[in-house]
C-alpha cells in the first residue's frame, strides 16, 4: 500500500465530484438507459454536443485493441476533445513506477482516462488515487463499454422503448464465461432483464459474482440462470458469443476447443431458437470456432452495427462522465 501525499482543495473537490466507470454495477438502471438513449441520439443527429470541448482524455492500453481504442479516440475528437493514446510498455509504470504516483500525476495532465488492462486491480487501485473519471476499456473482470454497445445494439434491432419491453426478450450468451459474460449478467440484474448463460459448468461463471446477480435481481425481477443444456436455448430473441479463448488463455487452448465445440453457434443452434433471432459477436472472431462463416454471413449487419454502436456510446459515455 502507498502512502497517501496531501492533497490540494481543488483535488478533494474534483475527487468527490467525479465518477467512474469500472463495471456496470456502477451504473443505474435509469443511468444505463440515459446513456443508451444518448447515444441513439448522438448516432442519428451526428453533431457535437459541444459539452466535451476542450477536454483530454488518457488511453492506456496493456492489450491489443481495436474497436474500443478507435471508438473512444474517434469519439473524442469528434466531440470536439482530445484523444492520447497511450502505450502501457512506453510509461514509467513498465519501469516499476507506483500506480497511485502514475495515477495522481495523470489527474494533473488530463480529464479522463480509459484503461485496458490484464487485471481489474490495476484498475481499481488508478480508479481510487485518480481524482479524474477512470473508465475500464476491458480487465479480466468486466467490459461494460461492449455491453452497453450490445444493449443499444438490441433496442434498436428489435425498435425496443423501455425497459420494461426490453425485459421481455430472452437473451442467450453461448460460451465461455468470460469478462464479457461478466458484464451481461451484471446488465441483467440492474435492468431486470431475462438472461441464460449457456455453456459448459466447467467454465461457470463465478460464484460470487453470479450470488451478487442473483441477490439484486430479487429487486429488479431479473431472471438469470446458467445452463450447460443446449435446448436451453429455445426461444431465443438474441443468440451472443464470443471467443472461447481469451487474451493471456492461449496455453487453454486446446481443451478450451474440445470443450466448447458443442457450443458453437452454427445454423443448427439458430433452428432451436426464436425465427427472428438476431445473433451478436463482439468481435474479434473466430470464424469456424465459436461461430461459423454461415452464420456470421447471415448476421453481419447486426454484427458490424453492434461494432459501429462502440463509437456512439463510447461518445455518450464520455460525455456523462467529462462534462463539468
Amino acid at each position: 500500500m502507498f502512502s497517501a501525499e496531501k492533497s490540494s482543495s481543488k483535488e478533494i473537490i474534483m475527487k468527490k465530484n467525479k465518477k467512474d466507470l469500472l463495471s456496470i454495477y456502477d451504473l443505474t438502471a435509469a443511468d444505463i438507459w440515459m446513456l443508451i438513449q444518448n447515444a441513439v441520439k448522438l448516432k442519428k443527429s451526428k453533431k457535437a454536443t459541444g459539452k466535451i470541448k476542450g477536454k483530454t482524455l488518457g488511453l492506456i492500453f496493456e492489450k491489443p485493441s481495436t474497436r474500443t481504442m478507435v471508438s473512444f479516440a474517434t469519439g473524442m475528437a469528434q466531440e470536439g476533445g482530445t484523444p492520447l493514446i497511450l502505450d502501457s510498455q512506453k510509461l514509467q509504470i513498465k519501469r516499476g513506477e507506483p500506480v497511485y504516483d502514475t495515477a495522481k500525476v495523470m489527474s494533473r495532465y488530463l480529464d479522463g482516462v480509459v484503461i485496458r488492462a490484464f487485471h481489474h486491480e490495476y484498475v481499481q487501485e488508478f480508479a481510487d488515487a485518480a481524482s479524474i473519471p477512470v473508465i475500464n476499456g476491458l480487465t479480466d473482470f468486466e467490459h461494460p463499454c461492449q455491453i452497453l454497445a450490445d444493449v443499444m445494439t438490441i433496442v434498436e434491432k428489435y425498435k425496443i422503448k423501455s425497459v420494461k419491453d426490453l425485459s421481455k426478450l430472452k437473451i442467450v450468451f453461448v460460451g465461455d464465461a468470460n469478462n464479457v459474460a461478466n458484464s451481461w449478467i451484471a446488465v441483467s440484474a440492474v435492468l431486470g432483464l431475462k438472461f441464460l448463460l449457456l455453456g459448459s459448468k466447467k467454465y461457470a461463471p463465478r460464484q460470487d459474482l453470479l450470488d451478487k446477480a442473483l441477490n439484486m435481481a430479487k429487486q429488479t425481477k431479473a431472471k438469470i440462470s446458467v445452463s450447460e443444456n443446449i435446448e436451453d436455448i429455445k426461444n431465443a430473441d438474441v443468440i451472443y458469443t464470443d471467443v472461447w479463448t481469451s487474451m493471456g488463455e492461449e496455453n487453454e487452448y486446446k481443451e478450451r476447443h474440445e470443450t466448447f465445440m458443442p457450443y458453437q453457434v452454427n445454423d443448427k443452434l439458430l433452428e432451436r431458437a426464436n425465427k427472428n433471432c438476431i445473433v451478436l459477436h463482439c468481435l474479434p472472431a473466430v470464424r469456424g470456432e465459436e461461430i461459423t462463416e454461415s452464420v456470421m454471413s447471415k448476421q453481419e449487419n447486426n454484427i458490424f452495427d453492434q461494432a459501429e454502436n462502440r463509437l456512439h456510446i463510447q461518445k455518450a459515455i464520455v460525455v456523462y462522465l467529462l462534462q463539468k
